[in-house]
């Protein structure tokens, strides 16, 4: 299961992914997974992008934040067996440079 994301520049456009795969039982699969934030500035799946279910695993898409700040990211999914489940993975918002 991801525990933390790297940390993401406020001007970066870049997809995340919750890997599922070790909690889902034998056969059983996600049926939809949904993204949460409560971030300044951060924007889940902007210009367009969508999150995508495969194999296990939530893929999404962040934009913006403020630099020097702290989030959770919220993944829920709902599986086939009728299951729900939320993981709350951090998430550090940060000037970053070429160096």
């Amino acid at each position: 299961m991801t525990t933390a994301f790297p940390p993401k520049d406020p001007a970066a456009v870049l997809d995340y992914q919750v890997d599922w795969s070790a909690w889902l039982a034998e056969g059983e699969t996600i049926n939809e997974g949904a993204v949460a934030i409560a971030a300044p500035g951060l924007t889940v799946n902007p210009a367009g992008k969508t999150t995508a279910v495969s194999g296990g695993k939530v893929t999404f898409w962040l934009g913006g934040g403020v630099a020097e700040t702290f989030c959770d990211v919220s993944c829920q999914v709902t599986t086939s067996a009728g299951r729900t489940d939320r993981r709350t993975i951090p998430l550090r918002v940060a000037a970053r440079s070429i160096t």
